[in-house]
Formats: structure tokens, C-alpha cells, sequence
């Protein structure tokens, strides 16, 4: 069942309608789906698991370790159920959901939680450790995440729960967060949670270490690209905005502003950076891209706006913030498929197992609940007063494209007018070549906000990739690493390695170069393969499309330039009207597609145009060394003119061979436009 707002304004919010009621009621309408599964007050909040082979507990766990990952799976069920939670006890403390007061529950969870003696009871670090045999001494723990959550959700409604108890019962809580704080955590994004434990310990007058908490958050500054972007671990993903702008902002408010005023000053700038840009990551709808890990938390994505305003100097426009995050609500409350059984699907819309990571359980996409931070803004805020606005989408002529190109995090993301699309495309990916989720996640070509990305719908083919295969009898091989040289003149260049290895030297991986430009409703690639050894066969697909029993498929020809194009017309699950076309030109022989099930986040079935070509000599070859196609789309069923379909009037090769071999290759499309593309310096750009 969708949410379905009761209260509404559009003049005050024109695009959406919500309004700060419309959001306590979304997060109200989650809660009551969660409760309906809690059959009494003692019960914790577990939910029903369809998924069973991915996430955890896992099946195959020792009884030990089993043991342990069910302490932490309530845990998580409880602090992330309570970000929906706080801000209703706030708003009312004798708010009740299927019968129970909700202000009652989470106190009297969150004491059982942290009582050894309790059935409950979740253990403190050194519990945990001393369970698994003190076998690691940097072994961390899922509790540490959670107990971040759980004091962000005291800290908004800390009149109503945390001040109520008892002195002896907020000591053993606060004993019970200080022993994760103070220990061990992982070396990324983490480190955050352990910095807001320490800073709610000394904002409530209990011991924390200031030493520890200036070695977490030294290293957190020093993992900043920029434009208001942390590098995670090694990859570059949503946690920059739901973890690290999310933090830091509270970060500031609750100890940085008073006690570290200079990295204060740092990390509110990175905030406002990010906020300089980051509104443009949404399309027209708010909409957010499915991309990089943890896809399941969805529209937390839009949490960085909320918390900038957390800052003393924000500078995000509230009209806008509050657009965005009311789109993006919309975006998955306004589905069908997203909320079963009382809580989200393990997916993006609905169950969808190629998305998900082994360190999720069931209630692991209550992290949305983050979105609900807005809800600490009282009513007076501008974020709920101002007027929404669209931003970017209001400035833009008809079929204008915007181009935001961020070198640090090596990200370009193009708002396309015409079609109302954000596309993405991204660099400085490093994957285990055995890693396929990793894969999907980070190193799609492009990635499209009404366009998820779709797992692998055959062998040897994939949705926005290209695939290598080794002629007659090779293994396929897929791209798992893309290194970043950024844009010139407009076009963005980027190389992908197929199946690399560190302990293989690089001459010998297959690499293609690529380059790509925006058009109104799409990109237009023109490519460069890196061939070795043998011959080969390559493999390009477009996006994944929703195919629900009405698809409609058909081939265009433009003689003139030798190039086809196979357009795709159908609906998506909500019985939107979409369409998408791919057009061949030089270097790639023949466009196919693929019928595929359980692949698409968006529709049980789908279809996978791709293009085809074999390169079948191994050196001194006539044929082309580059690749050119274009995939566009439209959120209607209107034809695609023929210059659409067919952009390129001409393209002409400076190589004397004629095949793109090295030197310029110049593109001119029929409007007038003209791109150059020139590999020949881009080794000395290259990074990861």
C-alpha cells in the first residue's frame, strides 16, 4: 500500500503539495506498518524477512555468530525504527500506533537494550569481543552504527524520553554507548558514528575521550575531495551526503562549534559546497539515482539538505531543499511495491536481491527514516515556510542540458530538460573483477534517475556496459575498473580496464578509452577500444526497460550516415508512458535485444537493447578502432523526430587510416554542434 498524504498545500508547495504535516503523517504511515507486526509491548522490532540467502542473520552462521547477529539485527530495528519515531514523540508525546504509545515503547526498549540482564539486552563492545574469544582486537560491530542512530533520535526528542529517566537508568545507557565510542571502528564513515557518541557523552556531562574524538575526526577531514565529497572506504557513493554531510553538521552543533571551532569551520564548509551542487544530483521530480552501495536506503539521500540547516551559516535555498526531499519521498511513499508486510522491501522499489549487500537485515532500509531529520526544523523554519522551487529546472530552456563536471569525486551529472532525467556518470571506480554487485553499483556507464540500473539480463550482455569476449572460445570479461581524466571541451573521457588484476601488469588488460557528450535526451558515445592478443566481441547496452506486456519494438535506418537505431515504447510499473532508442554508427556491426527476468528494480520483466561487433583481427586491422552510438529517452510516447534518432551529420577521422586509430575525431550533428575527441594525452591525466 502507497502513502497517500492527508494534508496538502500547493500553494506553498506547488510541485508537491507536502507540507511539514504531510511529512509526520509519512512518517506515521511507517510506524503503523511497522507495529502491525509487534504483537506486544515486549516484542522488539523485527520484521518479516523474505530475503534469506544475501542478508543477515545469515543461515549458514555458527550458533555463536547467529546469536550475534540477532542482537544486532534488533538493535538496528529499534534506533532506525526510531528516526520515524522521534519526531512524532516530540510533536506529541502520547501519540499512539496500533494501540501502543510510542513514547513508552522506545523508552522502554532502549533501557532493555542496554540491561545485561534483560532478554533483549544487545551487549556492550566488550561483551561482544569477549563472546567471539577476543580473536580480534579491532573487530567492530554493527552496534557501533546504531548506537549513533539512537542517540541522534534521544537528542531530538530528548525532553520526552531521555530526560524522563532516572538518573541510574541514563548512567547504564550512557555506559552502555560509551563502550562503543571509545572502541574500535572501521577506518571510513564510521568513525562519525563513534564522534557523535563521544559528543552526546560530554553534551549530557559523562566522560569522553577528547583525544579519540580529534584522531576520528582529523581523518574524516582528510578523506574531502571537495565540492563538499569524502572518499568511503575507497569508493565515492551516497555515504558522503547520508553519513558524512549528515554527521559533521550535528557533529558541529553538538561539539565542534564550542570545542573545535576551526575544524567546525571546515567541515560547515564542506556542507555548503556540497549544497552548491548537490541539488543538481535530483532530476526534475526529485528523483534519486539508484547508485553505489546501499541502495536500499533511498531517499536518505535527501538527508544533506536537511542537516546543512543544522549549520550556523546553511546555505542551501529551503525552497529547493524541501522540493527535492518531498520528491524524492514521493518518489518511493507514492509506490505500491516499496512498503509489504509493515516495512520496505530489501531494494529500491520493490524486492530486489542484485541490489543488496551482506551487512543488511530486514530493517536495515529504516536508515530512510534520516530523510525524517527535516522534521527537527520547527514549523516557523524556512525549510517549511519558503515557497518550493525547482531550481536548476526552472532556468533551463526546452531542450537546454546542464553539465556539472566535479573532478574530486570524479562525478559528472547532466540535467536533461527536455526529458526531465538526471543522467550520471562516474570514474574512479575499483571493483574485484569477481564482484558483479559492485559492478552494477559503481561502473555503469551512465546511470539514469527514472532509469535504475538493471543486473545482468544474459550472459555476455549488460545493461550500460560493454562486455569483452575473447574470440572463438574466450570468457566474457566486464569492466571493474574505470579510471577518471575528466572533461575537455565538453566531452568526458574516461578509461575502463575488463576483468584488471593488480598482481597483472597493465599492457597486458584489455582497456577501452571512453568518450561521451550530452544531447537533449541522452549521451552520444564515441569510444575507443585497447585490443591485445586476439580477436574479440563486444557487447554495449542500453538501459534496462520496464517491460509489462505492452512493449512495443521497432528499427530505424540512416542510410546517409550507415547508421540504425532500435527504438523501445512501453509503460513503466506505474503506468507511466516511456521510451528509449539506440543508434549505431561506425565500429559497432548490429543492434539486438533481450528478453530478461528478475533483473529490473522497476518491473518483473524487462528488455535490453544492445549492440554487437566483432573485431576479428589482432593487429594492422582496417576496422574501426572507435565506437559510436547514442542511447536517448523520453517520459512519453511521442515519436522521436529523425535528427533525434540521427544527430551526427558527419564525422570525420584525422588518422590516415580513417578508423580513429589516433588524432581527432570530429563529430558534427545536424543542429550545428560540433565535438572533438582526441585520446592522445589522456594517459597523463588518468586517475583513481
Amino acid at each position: 500500500m502507497k502513502f497517500i498524504p492527508k494534508t496538502t498545500d500547493f500553494t506553498v508547495s506547488p510541485y508537491t503539495g507536502l507540507t511539514r504535516e504531510s511529512w509526520l503523517e509519512a512518517a506515521e504511515y511507517v510506524l503503523n506498518g511497522i507495529f502491525s507486526n509487534i504483537s506486544s509491548f515486549e516484542e522488539p522490532v523485527v520484521m518479516p524477512r523474505k530475503e534469506t540467502e544475501i542478508t543477515y542473520p545469515h543461515k549458514n552462521s555458527s550458533p555463536e555468530a547467529l546469536e550475534a547477529e540477532c542482537k544486532a539485527e534488533k538493535f538496528e530495528g529499534l534506533t532506525r525504527s526510531f528516526f520515524f519515531a522521534a519526531p512524532l514523540i516530540h510533536e506529541n508525546p502520547e501519540t499512539e500506533i496500533c494501540g501502543y504509545n510510542i513514547r513508552e515503547y522506545y523508552k522502554n526498549q532502549v533501557l532493555r537494550s542496554c540491561t545485561k540482564t534483560d532478554p533483549i539486552y544487545v551487549g556492550t563492545y566488550e561483551d561482544l569481543q569477549e563472546a567471539d574469544g577476543w580473536r580480534n582486537p579491532n573487530r567492530c560491530f554493527q552496534q557501533t552504527v546504531e548506537t549513533c542512530a539512537l542517540v541522534i533520535c534521544l537528542w531530538m526528542c530528548k525532553e520526552e524520553i531521555w530526560d524522563t529517566y532516572t538518573k541510574a537508568e541514563r548512567d547504564l545507557i550512557a555506559g552502555f554507548i560509551a563502550s562503543y565510542a571509545h572502541a574500535n571502528t572501521v577506518p571510513q564513515n564510521w568513525r562519525l558514528f563513534n564522534m557523535l557518541d563521544l559528543a552526546f557523552l560530554h553534551m549530557e556531562g559523562y566522560p569522553a575521550s577528547h583525544e579519540i574524538m580529534m584522531d576520528h575526526a582529523q581523518a574524516i577531514l582528510a578523506y574531502s575531495v571537495g565540492d563538499g565529497w569524502y572518499r568511503d572506504g575507497h569508493s565515492f557513493d551516497y555515504y558522503s551526503c547520508w553519513a558524512f554531510q549528515v554527521y559533521a553538521p550535528l557533529w558541529n552543533l553538538w561539539y565542534g562549534y564550542e570545542h573545535e571551532p576551526e575544524l567546525a569551520r571546515r567541515f560547515e564548509e564542506q556542507s555548503n559546497r556540497l549544497m552548491e551542487t548537490y541539488a543538481d544530483f535530483f532530476d526534475r521530480d526529485g528523483y534519486t539515482n539508484m547508485w553505489g552501495r546501499s541502495g536500499i536506503y533511498r531517499n536518505a539521500s535527501t538527508s544533506a539538505f536537511d542537516a546543512n540547516f543544522f549549520l550556523k551559516h546553511p546555505k542551501m535555498n529551503p525552497g529547493l531543499a524541501r522540493r527535492i526531499c518531498s520528491g524524492s519521498l514521493l518518489q518511493f511513499f507514492g509506490r505500491e511495491d516499496v512498503f509489504t508486510n509493515g516495512g520496505p522491501e530489501l531494494g529500491f522499489y520493490g524486492q530486489f536481491s542484485p541490489l543488496v549487500q551482506g551487512y543488511s537485515c530486514a530493517e536495515s532500509p529504516f536508515w530512510m527514516g534520516k530523510a525524517f531529520l527535516c522534521l527537527h526544523l520547527p514549523k516557523e523554519h524556512p525549510f517549511w515556510t519558503a515557497k518550493e522551487n525547482n531550481g536548476t529546472w526552472e532556468e533551463l530552456g526546452p531542450e537546454e542540458v546542464k553539465v556539472t563536471t566535479l573532478n574530486g569525486p570524479a562525478l559528472c551529472f547532466s540535467n536533461h530538460n527536455a526529458n526531465g532525467e538526471t543522467i550520471l556518470r562516474t570514474g574512479k571506480v575499483l571493483k574485484n573483477k569477481g564482484d558483479i554487485h559492485g559492478m552494477w553499483n559503481y561502473s555503469k556507464l551512465c546511470f539514469n534517475t527514472k532509469y535504475p540500473w538493471e543486473a545482468a539480463p544474459a550472459e555476455g550482455i549488460e545493461s550500460q556496459q560493454y562486455v569483452m569476449r575473447e574470440l572463438p572460445d574466450g570468457h566474457d570479461r566486464r569492466a571493474n575498473v574505470t579510471f577518471w581524466y575528466g572533461e575537455k571541451d565538453r566531452v568526458l573521457y574516461r578509461r575502463q580496464f575488463f576483468d584488471y588484476n593488480l598482481n597483472d601488469e597493465a599492457h597486458w588488460i584489455p582497456a577501452i578509452n571512453l568518450a561521451d557528450f550530452t544531447v537533449p535526451y541522452g549521451v552520444i558515445r564515441v569510444d575507443k577500444h585497447r585490443l591485445f592478443q586476439r580477436p574479440v566481441r563486444f557487447t554495449l547496452g542500453a538501459y534496462g526497460f520496464p517491460d509489462n506486456g505492452e512493449t512495443e519494438l521497432l528499427t530505424r535506418e540512416d542510410l546517409s550516415m550507415g547508421a540504425r537505431a532500435m527504438v523501445v515504447k512501453g509503460y513503466d510499473s506505474l503506468g507511466n508512458e516511456k521510451q528509449l532508442a539506440m543508434t549505431i554508427y561506425d565500429g559497432l556491426d548490429d543492434l539486438r535485444f533481450v528478453h530478461s527476468t528478475g533483473t529490473n528494480p522497476d518491473s518483473e520483466n524487462s528488455i535490453v537493447v544492445y549492440a554487437v561487433t566483432e573485431k576479428k583481427k589482432q593487429y594492422g586491422s582496417s576496422e574501426f578502432y572507435t565506437m559510436i552510438s547514442q542511447v536517448i529517452t523520453k517520459e512519453s510516447h511521442e515519436a522521436f523526430a529523425e535528427e533525434e534518432l540521427f544527430p551526427i551529420a558527419k564525422v570525420e577521422y584525422e588518422d590516415s587510416t580513417k578508423t580513429g586509430a589516433y588524432g581527432t575525431i570530429t563529430v558534427t550533428l545536424k543542429d550545428g554542434t560540433v565535438r572533438r575527441v582526441n585520446f592522445d594525452e589522456m594517459e597523463a591525466g588518468l586517475c583513481l
